[in-house]
């Protein structure tokens, strides 16, 4: 498959094929992190051109990724908490005139029948070039481990650092950075922070919460929280940061 790199605000494009691209997409309760929605109006305006879509022959989105660019050193431990973080230092760092070195790789999706041929992996290097063509010494990810709600009891200290035989991650999605050459560079145990209604938790998750304490939740990488006291649900999302050679 040819593919060109565009950037997704340059067109109109089908509903049909977005719809088509984004029909398995994350599960309803990641929306649900308020700082990430009192930011993310100004990353779309502000990081616009790091928003890219990989198009076939025929002119159809195959995938989409989209990163931001902060200011880091390079030491482990003054990375951003995670992928809310960083969306803060971000637009912050914009706003205060601050000269960004470090892409953050955010999220890439695939069109479902296309999984399995390698698009991921392509939108990865997409961001890598847009990065190398602004100039900046460094491209990270905080990486949700896709595999790890199979697996919700388990730290994500412990989950990210299973492998199988063959020595490569457990996780397929850090696989996917590894064979790029990417290295984990540290766990992020509250990548974002998701708080709702014991109300918006049910009907975000299907389930029914009749006493205050930890829940498994469907696509959930670790428990929720109720209170039913202060009526209230909150959901720490871990991530895994890794760092693009």
């Amino acid at each position: 498959m040819r593919l060109k790199i565009e950037k997704t605000g340059a067109r109109a494009w089908d509903e049909a094929h977005l719809k088509e691209l984004f029909s398995e997409g994350f599960p309803e309760f990641v929306t649900a992190d308020p700082l990430v929605k009192n930011y993310i109006g100004r990353v779309r305006e502000f990081f616009a051109g790091l928003d890219l879509m990989l198009v076939d022959e025929d002119g159809v989105p195959v995938a989409s990724g989209w990163g931001v660019p902060i200011r880091w050193d390079g030491r482990p431990e003054s990375l951003p908490s995670g992928y809310t973080e960083a969306l803060v230092h971000s637009v912050e760092g914009h706003e205060r005139g601050v000269a960004p070195d470090t892409l953050v790789i955010c999220g890439a999706i695939v069109t479902p029948s296309l999984k399995g041929r390698g698009l991921a992996g392509e939108t990865l290097k997409a961001l890598r070039a847009a990065a190398k063509d602004a100039g900046w010494e460094r491209v990270i990810a905080p990486v949700r481990p896709t595999a790890k709600a199979r697996y919700p009891l388990t730290p994500i200290e412990t989950y990210m650092r299973w492998t199988r035989e063959d020595g490569s991650a457990l996780d397929p999605w850090i696989r996917t950075h590894e064979r790029l050459g990417a290295t984990l560079l540290s766990a992020a145990p509250a990548s974002q922070t998701m708080t709702g209604t014991v109300a918006e938790w049910e009907r975000w998750t299907g389930l029914v919460f009749p006493e205050s304490g930890d829940y498994v939740i469907p696509e959930g990488l670790t428990l929720l929280h109720i209170d039913r006291e202060s009526g209230e649900g909150v959901y720490r999302e871990p991530n895994v940061w890794m760092r693009h050679r």
